[in-house]
């Protein structure tokens, strides 16, 4: 990180992880550029998880190289009279895997609870019927960093 004194403590990081609503996953992996996609994720303090099809520009990504980089941005605000932005933001590296088996329903779970807490039921109910046209995915983190201009 080029600006240190922008730095945060893990414990800030990993409320901006916890509470963000979506994230900006950066894959590698094809035809020479790179590709950012945002996407809706829960994060459990160890990794990063999320679901998308069975098929499609992402999941070729992932499969042709794991490493991946996942950014989020809490509250951002632009600063106009100091020509600058307050903010906050977090930045995983990691390993992505899809997983399978009871993990994968873990996954779609774990969302439902995040995006849809008053739905519980019927999100399980609706997970069940989807599960089969769906693929789960978990960031194994390698490391975190954050930074802030307050």
């Amino acid at each position: 990180m080029r600006r240190k004194d922008r730095g945060i403590e893990r414990a800030e990081v990993d409320k901006i992880l916890f509470e963000g609503e979506f994230g900006v996953l950066s894959l590698n992996g094809g035809e020479g550029y790179p590709y950012g996609v945002p996407l809706n994720y829960v994060y459990t303090g160890e990794s990063i998880l999320f679901h998308g099809a069975l098929e499609g520009e992402k999941l070729d990504r992932i499969g042709k190289d794991s490493k991946v980089s996942f950014c989020v941005v809490g509250n951002a605000t632009v600063l106009p009279d100091k020509f600058a932005t307050a903010y906050s933001s977090a930045i995983v590296r990691g390993r992505a895997t899809i997983v399978e088996g009871d993990e994968k329903m873990d996954v779609l779970l774990a969302l439902v609870d995040k995006y849809s807490p008053d739905y519980k039921e019927q999100g399980r109910a609706y997970a069940e019927k989807e599960i089969s046209k769906t693929v789960c995915i978990r960031i194994d983190i390698d490391n975190i960093t954050g930074k802030a201009r307050k």
